[in-house]
């Protein structure tokens, strides 16, 4: 079974534009590779977190603030299909 992605956000710091935003490029960039994006509101005050299928890829504390939709691409590329080419987005 493919993969979810699952993007936990902080809904008292209003980014849920921001994952939603989000869960579009990654459902664009991987429509045949992700059974699909879930947006969960997070009860932890300033939580921004990414998930595949429960295991974290990214954490905006810990990464020190949000990262670029094409180092998240990266990511779950590495994590879904490490073979697929991000064209612009890839890695130079």
């Amino acid at each position: 079974m493919k993969p979810t992605v699952t993007i936990e956000y902080c809904p008292k710091c209003k980014w849920l534009l921001r994952a939603a935003y989000m869960a579009q490029e990654i459902l664009t960039s991987f429509e045949d590779d992700v059974h699909g994006v879930l947006l969960q509101p997070s009860e932890i005050s300033g939580r921004y977190s990414i998930f595949i299928d429960g295991e974290k890829i990214f954490d905006r504390k810990e990464s020190g603030g949000f990262a670029e939709i094409k180092v998240i691409k990266q990511l779950i590329r590495d994590a879904v299909n490490p073979n697929k080419s991000l064209g612009h987005s890839d890695k130079k």
